[in-house]
């Protein structure tokens, strides 16, 4: 050891392993960021889940009640009917109000919902969320404010980072739901 580490080092901090200063990854600092990451991963499962039921029911948030997809409304119509601008433009044209791109949108937004407020399924979640807002991105190109990002390219990220970090596991049901037998024989359905 040269004189300058010896000299130099940083103490060790209280209830840390000897010479390891990395306060972040103390067990408070763990626990702490297990609980963002769960309130963080509800928050989310309500956007989708509220979107769902918005659409579904015309509750009158963004979905008046004549549009309600139950009385008929197409979920579809409307953010892709004003996707007027951009290099997807006409594709997502061609898709605003078709019966089978409402099925599979509200489905998503469903189970993505549902999956996230109760900590299941959080790998399938997560990508089928991060590829939803993804093509929702493709979709508003390019963005208002920004010349490329905007929310739905930060809410992607954040669903990958929830999916890495296990938040399933704290104030969710991933814990169970990991040990139940189809999800040992699948481990995708994490």
């Amino acid at each position: 050891m040269s004189t300058y580490q010896s000299h130099h080092e940083t103490p060790a901090v209280p209830g840390t392993a000897s010479g390891d200063t990395d306060v972040g990854t103390s067990p408070g600092a763990r626990q702490a960021l297990r609980y963002v990451g769960a309130v963080i991963r509800i928050c989310l499962g309500w956007v989708f889940l509220w979107a769902f039921l918005d659409k579904a029911f015309g509750l009158g948030h963004e979905t008046p009640a004549e549009g309600a997809w139950i009385d008929g409304g197409q979920p579809t119509a409307g953010f892709l009917g004003h996707a007027t601008a951009g290099p997807f433009a006409d594709f997502y044209q061609g898709l605003a109000g078709q019966a089978w791109a409402d099925w599979v949108f509200m489905i998503g937004l469903l189970g993505i919902g549902v999956a996230l407020l109760l900590g299941i399924g959080m790998r399938i979640a997560a990508t089928a969320g991060a590829l939803m807002l993804v093509l929702m991105w493709t979709a508003v190109l390019p963005p208002a404010n920004n010349p490329f990002m905007d929310d739905h390219l930060i809410y992607a990220l954040v669903l990958v980072a929830l999916a890495l970090g296990d938040a399933g596991r704290t104030l969710g049901l991933g814990g169970w739901w990991q040990q139940t037998p189809w999800v040992r024989r699948w481990p995708v359905l994490v």
